[in-house]
């Protein structure tokens, strides 16, 4: 519909107060066009096997570098950041890891919802919308949407970086066929650091930074990979047994982190307090138990205990 210049900024200001309201800390607009330069690095990425045994990476190519091929007529792509960052860590200092992102409940059902949410409420103030909700359960690039929303810059480790809050945030976005008053993208502020790149223990990072070969990355073998895991990689998972945040604990970026807000991302009573031993000793109850609505779930039981056994000396 056709809208006056008033009031796409109006509609702009409503839009990110909400998403604020909602708990998105930071909230980005970008025109939803085809994304030629993403194209041809995602291109580069699959051709090279960086996405291992994701065969679902190469699936859907040209709605991921389209949004008009997911929101018929989109006009916009709005990107917003949900802060996880945890201070509480698991006690036992020899325990098992698990990335903080998971401590809590199954964050796609979480952020969904307030997703949700926001796409009734502008439908609500502003009419008939055609849009869609994402949280990282289609194909959409989305640090490259934040990128262009300016919400951050990617940076080496190719994690979106806010400058003044960090990376511990998970992206969603909406898009939509409305048009909005577009943010421009920020500067990339890694410099020379190297932190993340050198602190990698499966050399994942490339050399210069901004590409991971995801076919080596800690999170992909304890998640995505179904079947053994090689033993070539045996002694570098540095007790990672899901997931991995050793690019994000290194970056001086991240010195900006403050907790988070949400009640949801508690994580399980017993999870923190949970010894090496507990954890080696896990049974499928315990588990279903302490990852009831967790993000831990997608790795099963045996891909959990697979994990645990291969990190043993």
């Amino acid at each position: 519909m056709a809208i006056s210049k008033s009031n796409i900024k109006t509609y702009s200001n409503q839009i990110r107060n909400k998403a604020q309201e909602l708990g998105f800390e930071f909230v980005g607009f970008a025109k939803a066009e085809y994304m030629n330069e993403e194209a041809r690095q995602l291109e580069v990425w699959l051709n090279k096997g960086m996405h291992g045994k994701m065969g679902y990476m190469a699936n859907h190519f040209e709605k991921r570098v389209d949004p008009t091929r997911l929101v018929e007529g989109a006009k916009t792509v709005i990107s917003l950041m949900y802060n996880y960052h945890a201070e509480e860590k698991q006690r036992d200092p020899e325990a098992p890891k698990i990335s903080t992102y998971a401590y809590g409940k199954d964050y796609h059902f979480v952020l969904k919802r307030k997703l949700k949410d926001l796409l009734s409420f502008i439908r609500d103030e502003i009419g008939e919308v055609n849009g869609r909700c994402f949280v990282d359960s289609a194909p959409v690039l989305e640090r490259d949407w934040a990128k262009r929303a300016g919400t951050g810059w990617i940076g080496r480790n190719t994690l979106l970086i806010h400058p003044k809050a960090g990376s511990y945030f998970f992206l969603a976005e909406l898009i939509l066929d409305l048009e909005l008053v577009y943010d421009q993208p920020i500067k990339d502020y890694c410099g020379t650091c190297r932190k993340c790149i050198d602190a990698c223990p499966t050399e994942a990072i490339a050399p210069n930074g901004y590409l991971v070969d995801g076919s080596k990355c800690i999170s992909y073998f304890t998640i995505e990979l179904k079947e053994a895991l090689p033993e070539d990689y045996k002694g570098k998972f540095e007790n990672w047994m899901f997931g991995c945040d050793i690019c994000q604990q290194v970056c001086p970026w991240n010195r900006f982190s403050k907790p988070h807000q949400e009640p949801e991302f508690v994580p399980h009573p017993d999870l923190l307090e949970m010894t090496k031993k507990d954890w080696e000793e896990i049974t499928e109850e315990v588990f279903r138990n302490v990852f009831k609505k967790s993000a831990v779930k997608r790795t099963k039981f045996s891909g959990l205990k697979r994990n645990i056994e291969f990190l043993k000396k």
